[in-house]
């Protein structure tokens, strides 16, 4: 409740991002706790840390998005994964789309300064926000105004261990994917997959043999098809966190590289109907199962 009231507060001033619609045909239970969040899977919520970015110390600006639902979603994946996150010792994270910093900085703060971070926002305004957030909680990261990852793909190919994204994924017509401004953290075309489905081959090419991606998804993005397109590329996926709200039903997927789908992938290119059958249990299952992998082996 306490995050519900200050993402009000500070969208007094910023322009509201726009919401795909209100669900209420969720098939998968849901657990609210004392702090008024709403939680799925059967999970109890990691104990909250104070190792993550504040609020009161973010900085702003009326054309760069201010964390909101699915921003805290995203950290509290990230928090709900920290014992892995720590032993898996990460020497290189990255965030793509950067916003406000919270994120990033979160990031930073709950693995350490060990690693090296690096953030890029194609908003400009985002950039120079980040860099203030950063500053304000005393961790550093590499800023770079760019789209997605354009001029990185050779310097950062196969090095990065960990990705964060929560990219605009909300269904939009497809002239104001790219616009500039704020609008740009939100629009995501049609069906909110436009820039989503430009992300994941990047994150492919960039992350490394131990890579972890921790995107943001919403129920009209088709999730159980993004965990099919990343499980023919030879990745895992489970669902850390689901959040529920009055008007989204969002998911925080975590994909890994995993040896047992990398040989499913084989499969699939040498025999189309097995993605087919494949497609149908991702499809079957999605909405009753919290965790979508190709092995027991839980990352």
């Amino acid at each position: 409740m306490v995050k519900l009231i200050l993402c009000v507060l500070l969208l007094w001033h910023t322009p509201e991002r726009p919401r795909a619609g209100t669900h209420k045909d969720s098939l998968i239970s849901v657990q609210t706790t004392n702090q008024g969040k709403q939680w799925s899977n059967g999970q109890v919520p990691y104990k909250m840390s104070s190792r993550i970015a504040q609020i009161r110390l973010l900085s702003s600006h009326p054309e760069v998005y201010e964390p909101c639902d699915d921003s805290f979603a995203l950290v509290d994946a990230l928090l709900a994964d920290r014992k892995n996150l720590l032993e898996h010792q990460p020497t290189l994270c990255l965030e793509l789309g950067c916003g406000s910093g919270y994120v990033i900085t979160s990031l930073a703060l709950i693995v350490g300064q060990e690693a090296h971070y690096i953030a890029t926002d194609i908003n400009p305004n985002a950039v120079r926000v980040t860099r203030g957030t950063l500053e304000a909680h005393g961790v550093h990261a590499e800023l770079i105004t760019t789209n997605i990852a354009s001029g990185l793909e050779k310097r950062l190919a196969g090095l990065v261990d960990v990705i964060v994204v929560n990219p605009p994924y909300v269904p939009t017509p497809e002239d104001e994917v790219g616009c500039e401004g704020i609008a740009s953290a939100w629009a995501g075309g049609e069906n909110g997959r436009s820039v989503i489905d430009k992300i994941l081959p990047v994150a492919d090419n960039l992350l490394s043999e131990k890579g972890w991606l921790y995107m943001v998804t919403l129920t009209e993005n088709n999730p159980s098809e993004i965990c099919l397109q990343m499980k023919e590329k030879g990745y895992a996926s489970r669902i850390v966190v689901q959040r529920l709200t009055e008007e989204e039903n969002l998911q925080i997927i975590k994909f890994w590289r995993d040896f047992d789908s990398q040989l499913e992938a084989k499969g699939m290119v040498a025999n189309k109907t097995v993605s087919s059958r494949v497609k149908e249990s991702l499809l079957s299952q999605f909405h009753i199962m919290p965790f979508l992998r190709g092995s027991n082996k839980q990352q």
